[in-house]
């Protein structure tokens, strides 16, 4: 045997081995994605293996060895909507400077993402905070990560925005956030019920109201 013949034989296990391990990320991919819209609709409890199993291109067998069950489908579920969120939100935002300008950036980002319809049903943990708020477990632990974590990358940059005199001294920080996303999640619940999309043009106007009524330049969230 050549030594290149001994080559690809040695390779050949690894090569078939790295085959599956990307045929497997390429259907755990394609789950999630199908998962998540239909979360956003469904809410988790209605994240069946058989409703997926309609819809993608594995059976149920399939989905549940990639999984193991429902609660670790959920589980993906929920990280796979937050890195979803991340690249729509958070990630576009960053090119606005630290302080106000980011704070109004992810306000326009999230206003674009409901609206948008990155998640069919709307924001997808406006569904599942409703959905999961009585309970307890892994998966409610997983979503109250999730909405601290926002909650806190905006506290973070009011917060900056107050350092900067961007904002007036004392401007409360927890409060303001509070009335932000009242307002982003009041626009996306009745944008959906109502089937209104001039709920997103109030939404805004209220924002930067909340925002001028803390000292924030009108030209700076124009």
């Amino acid at each position: 045997m050549t030594r290149a013949a001994a080559s690809r034989a040695r390779a050949g296990p690894e090569a078939d081995l790295d085959g599956r391990r990307a045929r497997g990320d390429r259907s755990r991919a394609a789950v999630l994605d199908r998962a998540v819209q239909e979360a956003s609709v469904r809410g988790l409890d209605g994240l069946t293996l058989g409703v997926l199993a309609e819809q993608v291109p594995l059976n149920k067998s399939g989905i549940a060895g990639l999984f193991g069950n429902k609660e670790g489908l959920q589980l993906a579920a929920v990280d796979h909507a937050r890195t979803l969120f991340l690249d729509t939100v958070v990630v576009p935002a960053r090119a606005a400077s630290p302080g106000l300008a980011r704070v109004w950036a992810l306000v326009q980002r999230w206003i674009d993402y409901s609206r948008g319809r990155t998640f069919v049903g709307g924001c997808f943990f406006r569904a599942v905070e409703v959905e999961l708020d009585g309970r307890e477990g892994p998966v409610r632990d997983a979503v109250v990560a999730a909405r601290r974590d926002w909650d806190g990358y905006l506290q973070h940059h009011v917060g900056l925005a107050v350092a900067a005199g961007e904002l007036d001294p004392g401007t409360d920080a927890a409060q303001l956030v509070f009335e932000v996303t009242a307002l982003l999640g009041a626009a996306n619940d009745r944008s959906l019920l109502l089937g209104d999309d001039a709920v997103y043009a109030r939404a805004e106007a209220a924002v930067r109201a909340a925002l001028v009524a803390r000292g924030a330049d009108p030209g700076a969230v124009a």
